[in-house]
């Protein structure tokens, strides 16, 4: 059996191995992939970003509706205007403490509930039920509850636990709002931590425990570890919510630090409404 050799010069040479082209990031097959999407991006800029402009455009003019070509450019005066006035300051001091105390308190009131339904009892799926039900209400009933069945100074339930005939709506008138926000909160921030505690992996936490490990270090060492992600997303949404809360101070206290006082009968409505319109209107305007 005789075998032919090649000679060197006579080898084929290996043909290059072309590879597929990537799909660069603006190609056609990409713009295809991204198609659908692009609806809902034109209707969020429309909705989002146009009216987000037009209020940034606005802020640097000075326009009142009621005389028709009053308006003209004031730079940023509307903004020195609203930074040095005491009455904003005040505000959003009172908005920041509200957000950071409640946010703060209903997490920790959630954790620690959701830590007890985290666990095997009779009766789970009822209390779990119970403690959901503040979330469920109405922000404006919610306030309305606490505002006429716990915060009444004759007939509140908080008085008549306590012996006291406090109103606290006018002495207290932060505190009571923070108290119902968080009463109408926790429950949300339970939610969130409950669904990470169960979804972390049980076979973790029998290991630590056969190594020896107490209950508050595997709390410290897995489970908070493993809930900082949920912690940061009840934080993120509690603030967010939170922030823009406006029925149950407004129904609770009226847009004032505790109940607004009685006008004398003798003063005239319109009176008032001009006074108030001259002594907040920008010299400007």
């Amino acid at each position: 059996m005789t075998t032919t050799a090649t000679a060197p010069d006579q080898q084929e040479e290996p043909q290059e191995v072309r590879k597929p082209r990537k799909a660069g990031k603006w190609s056609r097959s990409a713009w295809l992939r991204r198609a659908p999407l692009l609806p809902a991006l034109v209707f969020t800029i429309v909705v989002t970003q146009i009216p987000f402009l037009l209020t940034v455009f606005y802020s640097f003019q000075s326009w009142n509706l009621v005389r028709p070509g009053s308006r003209h450019f004031v730079g940023f005066r509307n903004y020195a205007y609203v930074f040095t006035d005491s009455q904003f300051r005040t505000a959003m001091l009172n908005t920041v403490v509200l957000t950071v105390v409640c946010v703060f308190v209903a997490m920790l009131l959630g954790l620690g509930l959701a830590l007890l339904l985290d666990r095997k009892f009779l009766g789970r799926g009822v209390v779990r039920t119970l403690l959901i039900t503040p979330f469920l209400i109405l922000p404006a009933a919610g306030a309305l509850l606490w505002k006429t069945t716990m915060f009444d100074p004759t007939y509140g339930l908080l008085n008549f636990v306590l012996g006291t005939e406090v109103d606290w709506l006018s002495q207290y008138p932060l505190a009571s709002v923070m108290t119902q926000i968080v009463w109408q909160w926790t429950p949300f921030m339970m939610l969130l931590i409950l669904a990470g505690l169960q979804g972390q992996s049980k076979e973790v936490l029998e290991a630590a425990a056969v190594d020896g490990a107490g209950k508050w270090r595997i709390f410290v060492s897995i489970t908070l570890p493993q809930l900082s992600r949920y912690l940061q997303l009840a934080a993120l949404l509690g603030a967010i919510y939170i922030v823009n809360s406006f029925d149950a101070i407004y129904l609770m206290t009226q847009g004032v630090r505790g109940r607004p006082a009685r006008t004398c009968p003798t003063t005239s409505t319109s009176a008032l409404s001009r006074a108030s319109t001259s002594a907040s209107r920008p010299p400007w305007v």
